[in-house]
């Protein structure tokens, strides 16, 4: 289904944009990845090209390959030219925030311009905390039937489309298995794709317990305030759940020209109108997340403490240090998609749930919001899929082979975060599978490391 629903949507969006702009997503798309890449993840360009410019979008694939990315390394930009150098497009690095995409017409001078919160880098090692025990990376368990589930991820058993780049197993206090392909270290982060979308729920939690947030309360975007704007009723909870009833067009989860174009969410996601009643129909949109997170900021007078607060309310206190959480060029989170981050980090955001989102005895998240994200929503995807909580999916009764309380968060090209409280588990599993083909089954997965533990 998934397969289909990209072949449809890439074919409509070539239809209705022009050359150009598809050129700009393209050249959008290569400055963007390999600023991050290389400023992120101090990737190589081989590496880049190997995992980020291959096996993607099909909208895009083919221009990539003929573009090519300056890099300066002193002022921490990648600039882009397409359209036979008429045109350029710019991704700009900054500590803590990872790579913003300025917009079509911007050029490097144009660098200066963004907002800077933060001056500084946390320190590259990772500290190993909270486990108290760590297996040593990239050796055997000592239990030979997990160890085979393991070998079994980095191959194609799991999908034939599937490139592994790290699986991590683990408890509150023990990393139980850590793998990682050739390159790759704790330290390495990558794009988290849609897992970012349950990032943004547990931002949004920190923001319900510290900043006293209501999710049944209307989402109060400004754009919606219109005495007649039948959006005013859309409230957080309604986002959180993808029930938001707004157009998103045939398939939600294309938004280019925020991801590839340069585009503002305040520009895009908050112009869509209502198309069904509010919480009446479940539907997968990236615009949903980016809404939600458009609603918490304006609950904050200066956006530069909106910048701040995720990691101050939540990634420092959990030692997310090679955390990139990245914004358009308006500094509004893009927590649909655009996170880049490690195995261990999102371990760590997985032992919170775990805790019941207490962390070394401090409070973060509401002592019930594990229930609330795990409880489904009222409207649910189709059947055959997971069901879906508060920007979670949950792998209840439709999937009778894994617990009943198992919750995920699941991104494009295979990342996912697997939560299993009633196991006291938490698996991590990274990709760079390729768009088009079966992609690495989470489900069976989990299920086989569940029976090699058993």
């Amino acid at each position: 289904m998934m397969t289909a629903l990209v072949a449809l949507t890439a074919s409509q969006a070539q239809a209705d944009e022009t050359e150009t702009t598809v050129n700009s997503y393209a050249a959008g798309y290569v400055a963007g990845f390999t600023c991050s890449a290389v400023f992120n993840a101090n990737k190589t360009a081989e590496q880049i090209r190997e995992h980020e410019l291959t096996g993607i979008y099909s909208l895009i694939a083919d221009r990539v390959n003929v573009l090519e990315a300056e890099v300066d390394p002193e002022q921490q930009w990648v600039r882009v030219k397409y359209d036979d150098g008429a045109r350029e497009r710019i991704s700009v690095w900054r500590p803590r925030l990872g790579c913003v995409d300025l917009p079509v017409g911007a050029t490097v001078d144009d660098a200066e311009l963004v907002s800077r919160p933060f001056t500084e880098q946390p320190k590259a090692k990772d500290s190993g905390a909270p486990w108290q025990q760590r297996h040593p990376i990239n050796t055997p368990t000592g239990n030979a039937k997990l160890d085979q589930v393991i070998a079994q991820a980095f191959s194609k058993h799991y999908g034939s489309g599937a490139r592994t780049s790290a699986v991590l197993i683990a408890t509150p206090e023990s990393i139980l298995a850590e793998h990682y392909i050739e390159g790759f270290t704790p330290e390495t982060s990558q794009r988290t794709w849609s897992v970012a979308k349950s990032i943004a729920a547990s931002i949004v939690g920190a923001a319900v317990y510290q900043r006293e947030l209501d999710v049944k309360a209307p989402a109060t975007i400004a754009n919606w305030q219109s005495p007649l704007d039948p959006r005013a009723e859309i409230t957080l909870e309604h986002l959180l759940h993808m029930a938001s009833g707004l157009d998103s067009n045939a398939a939600g989860n294309r938004t280019d020209r925020v991801y590839m174009g340069g585009g503002r969410v305040a520009d895009t996601a908050t112009t869509t109108a209502l198309e069904v009643e509010p919480g009446s129909r479940w539907k997968y949109a990236n615009n949903d997340t980016m809404l939600v997170m458009r609603a918490v900021r304006e609950t904050f007078a200066d956006p530069q403490d909106y910048l701040k607060f995720p990691y101050e309310a939540l990634l420092d206190k959990i030692g997310m240090q090679h955390t990139f959480l990245e914004s358009d060029w308006n500094d509004d989170f893009i927590l649909s998609s655009q996170v880049w981050t490690t195995a261990r980090d999102l371990a760590r955001l997985g032992i919170l749930h775990l805790n019941n989102g207490e962390w070394q005895g401090e409070r973060l998240l509401p002592a019930n919001w594990l229930e609330y994200i795990s409880t489904p929503a009222p409207a649910q995807p189709n059947e055959g899929a997971p069901g879906y909580g508060a920007q979670w999916w949950l792998y209840n009764e439709r999937f009778p082979e894994l617990p009943n309380d198992t919750i995920a968060a699941r991104g494009n090209r295979g990342q996912f975060l697997v939560v299993i409280p009633s196991k006291n588990l938490v698996v991590v599993r990274r990709g760079y599978d390729i768009a088009g083909e079966p992609g690495f089954s989470e489900h069976d997965f989990v299920r086989d490391i569940l029976t090699a533990m058993d």
